[in-house]
């Protein structure tokens, strides 16, 4: 099994640490950092060609990245899995107020520095019950620069790319979509998602927000190996656990 996971903003490919410990460990994995200079589908294929032909699987902004590459290079993409992710912003009006609210964080990005910046960030409601010893930040902290995060908040966010809700039914591969239930804006979008593609599942985790991949690693990886078709143990598909709910469509 090719296993490529994409991070999230503020995040380094060191943030899949804990998933990939609980993953088989004949797969072959590999975390891919997102490249930085470049726009939003350029960078979506770049870090397709890093690493190449596999099961796709992003976080967040990550998420985004790798929809958008199974839908120009589905040839790259075997499987699909988006972690609270979306397909993006629908209206003009809407990625209009992002960009505006993106480019207020650059440019406190670049006023404050990283530190500050990342104390702030991860004090938003959306990571509300992600543990602070959980959150990485001394990882996110070696891992950014100003540059890299204001051209992930200028180039890379919502309002910086063109919306994917459209092109959904273009997917003719299976796609996983794994979000935490207390993030509800994020299983919403999960469920829109999985309206708009052929083959779709989705996972949600119990007592879980945004950051599910660095709250509930355990959980995460089993929903993995589920989907893909076996277990750590070799057995196969087992079922979900009680703090996993799981949908199909």
């Amino acid at each position: 099994m090719r296993l490529r996971l994409v991070h999230g903003f503020t995040q380094t490919g060191r943030s899949w640490g804990a998933v990939e410990a609980r993953l088989p460990y004949d797969w072959d994995i590999q975390a891919i950092e997102v490249p930085d200079g470049l726009d939003f589908a350029t960078t979506a294929e770049a870090v397709g060609l890093r690493g190449s032909t596999g099961v796709w699987v992003g976080y967040s902004m990550g998420a985004r990245l790798v929809l958008r590459l199974a839908l120009d290079r589905p040839d790259l993409v075997e499987r699909l899995v988006l972690i609270s992710g979306t397909a993006g912003l629908d209206s003009a009006g809407q990625r209009e107020a992002r960009q505006a609210s993106d480019e207020q964080l650059a440019v406190e990005v670049e006023r404050d520095g990283v530190g500050p910046f990342l104390d702030r960030w991860l004090d938003q409601r959306l990571f509300e019950t992600l543990p602070r010893d959980a959150a990485m930040l001394d990882d996110r902290r070696k891992g950014n620069t100003v540059h890299r995060l204001a051209h992930q908040l200028r180039v890379l966010g919502q309002g910086a790319q063109d919306p994917l809700w459209d092109r959904l039914r273009e997917l003719t591969i299976p796609v996983l979509l794994i979000t935490g239930a207390y993030d509800r804006a994020y299983t919403e979008a999960a469920q829109r998602l999985a309206s708009g593609i052929r083959d779709a599942q989705v996972v949600t985790i119990a007592k879980a927000g945004h950051a599910v991949h660095l709250e509930r690693p355990d959980e995460v990886a089993e929903a993995l190996v589920a989907w893909l078709g076996s277990s750590p143990s070799g057995d196969p598909d087992p079922e979900p656990d009680s703090g996993t709910d799981a949908t199909s469509r």
